[in-house]
């Protein structure tokens, strides 16, 4: 059998080793690649992962709606319908009491006497100056008569008559200046016994027999003080919100702690038709609003703390309740922070009506369909990217939110 060999010429042996070194740089290129492609995508998962652990995560909740009639509980100030302080018109020191606290007294009843000798005495003294000025005015009157006579049978110049006719004119002066200051005093002893302005209760009684009393409101202590309660008058401060809806005659339902299970009805009967601006009840500005209580039976107390309800139409209201963690206090007022639908921070300046402790009242600036954001962090800005968490309704439901 013949074996036949082959010899490879040195240009065939070239040309594989070419071959081998194309493979391989064609593998080389690919490893390359992959290598090039996965630390991109690497990067890319990277910056993601960065990007999403950036993101605040936020609670959110609805808007609950409070249309509807609305109820609206104020606090308000019971007060007297009249009430005055007593003081004494004269001097001296008192006499006698007759009424203490809790008598009911009508207008004109004896309160209490003064003894005031020295305004006695210069009633006296005044009395017998006019006697005196009397006395000269009758002398003066006749002198002046007879010259007169003597003047027409020209026994006396036109001069003479004219001086004694006026000296008997200045007299008549001093009598009535006399009888004026005899007036005065006479008004100022019937000072010494202090009587009842109106009817009503005596609330206070600030004197005891023997003290020493000063005249006037200004020097003196007052002696009584005296409140007409058949009526009381209601104060209460009525936040901006609800301003308008504050009509004359408008009926609100009263509640004391001290008559526990009583309703009382109180009209409207005024405002102060301005908004109190320097009122720190609460954030928004106040209406004072009067109303008048009822009070024949004297069950009710001025001074009294009481609960205020007005039952106000659905046009009254157009509010929004929320928790009270919602709100951003910024330097342009009060903010409420939202998600929108791409998952981007809106933030919305609102006005709070209500404060109920751990929610409050969006007056104004909210829509019911507005994700809210729950305790938003005070570095929270607008348009910035966020994630929401599983959110709740005000009443604990779940709601639904845009996804970011």
């Amino acid at each position: 059998m013949n074996q036949t060999h082959v010899t490879q010429t040195p240009a065939a042996k070239s040309l594989g080793i070419a071959k081998i070194g194309a493979v391989a740089g064609v593998v080389a290129i690919g490893v390359v690649a992959w290598g090039i492609l996965a630390s991109q995508r690497a990067e890319a998962e990277l910056k993601t992962s960065t990007e999403s652990n950036a993101l605040i995560t936020v609670a959110t909740t609805k808007p609950v709606s409070q249309g509807g009639e609305a109820e609206l509980s104020l606090p308000g100030n019971v007060q007297a319908n009249t009430d005055a302080p007593i003081y004494a018109r004269t001097s001296g020191y008192l006499k006698r009491w007759l009424v203490d606290i809790g008598t009911a007294v009508k207008a004109g009843q004896l309160l209490a006497e003064i003894d005031a000798p020295e305004v006695d005495q210069q009633l006296r003294q005044a009395e017998a100056d006019l006697l005196d000025a009397q006395a000269s005015y009758q002398i003066a009157r006749i002198t002046a008569d007879r010259w007169r006579g003597l003047q027409q049978t020209d026994s006396v110049s036109k001069q003479e008559a004219d001086e004694k006719i006026s000296l008997a004119e200045t007299a008549q002066a001093k009598v009535q200046a006399a009888q004026a200051n005899v007036q005065r005093l006479r008004e100022l002893s019937g000072f010494k016994k202090i009587v009842a302005p109106f009817d009503g209760i005596v609330t206070a009684r600030n004197t005891d027999v023997g003290q020493l009393i000063n005249a006037g409101g200004g020097a003196g202590p007052e002696l009584f003080r005296i409140a007409d309660v058949h009526q009381l008058r209601l104060y209460v401060h009525v936040p901006q919100a609800y301003a308008a809806a504050m009509e004359p005659n408008l009926v609100a339902e009263v509640q004391f702690p001290d008559r526990p299970g009583f309703v009382y009805k109180a009209k409207l009967e005024r405002t102060s038709s301005a908004l109190d601006a320097s009122s720190a009840l609460d954030a928004s500005r106040t209406l004072l609003a009067q109303l008048i209580v009822d009070n024949a039976k004297n069950e009710l107390l001025p001074g009294a703390y009481a609960e205020v309800s007005f039952k106000l139409p659905a046009s009254a209201s157009t509010a929004f309740k929320l928790p009270a963690n919602v709100l951003l206090f910024r330097g342009d007022g009060l903010q409420v922070a939202t998600v929108d639908a791409s998952g981007h921070v809106v933030l919305k300046p609102v006005t709070i009506g209500r404060d109920y402790g751990s929610d409050i009242e969006i007056v104004h600036g909210l829509t019911a369909d507005d994700n809210v954001i729950l305790s938003p962090p005070d570095s929270l800005t607008d348009k910035a990217e966020v994630r929401v968490s599983q959110p709740t309704g005000v009443d604990g439901s779940a709601a639904k939110v845009a996804k970011s």
